[in-house]
């Protein structure tokens, strides 16, 4: 489907009675518009920024995945991890810091990075490289040195770093996997 036919069915879909209004709709109507008038620049920028929108959307939806604290404990989720997956080339990241006043650790989540992707693939065969594997429920992650990684439908990367692994264990166990496989789909 070419670029203008893409356009065109996103502001068909936006108009009255498909959807209702909101930063991302008016933001790809004014592209429309903008395109309509020969206005190029414009228009690349208005897709630019709605493409940035709906990337704060999705990030957003991916920090609902990151556990609560558990009792004692606090959480401070951050999703800027997602502005620097850019040089990386894109997706969507949030992380959380957890803390119970005498530790703390991080949990990232990361998906849809070309990154994650090729991490995939070693990941795979960790265990047939001697790499030391942990399970967490019905997962497996990577443990390289105290730091634990996962991925979860090859495309998903979860890590946890900075304390005991049975304490990031015991927390990564409070993460939906399998409802995370169906994030952004």
């Amino acid at each position: 489907m070419s670029y203008l036919r893409s356009l065109a069915l996103a502001a068909t879909l936006l108009t009255p009675g498909f959807a209702h209004a909101d930063e991302v709709s008016d933001t790809l109507k004014s592209a429309l518009t903008a395109y309509e008038e020969g206005d190029l620049s414009y228009a690349l920028e208005e897709l630019e920024f709605a493409k940035q929108l709906m990337q704060e959307m999705k990030t957003a939806d991916l920090a609902k995945f990151l556990p609560e604290a558990p009792e004692g404990w606090t959480r401070e989720v951050s999703t800027e991890v997602s502005a620097g997956m850019a040089i990386f080339g894109g997706g969507a990241g949030s992380e959380a810091t957890y803390s119970d006043g005498s530790e703390s650790f991080t949990i990232t989540i990361m998906a849809d990075n070309p990154m994650v992707g090729a991490l995939s693939g070693m990941m795979q065969n960790a265990g047939l490289m001697g790499m030391k594997l942990e399970r967490v429920g019905r997962m497996k992650y990577l443990n390289q040195d105290g730091e634990l990684s996962g991925i979860v439908d090859g495309r998903i990367l979860i890590q946890a770093k900075g304390t005991s692994i049975e304490t990031m264990k015991t927390i990564l166990t409070e993460i939906d996997h399998r409802a995370l496989e169906d994030f952004g789909r």
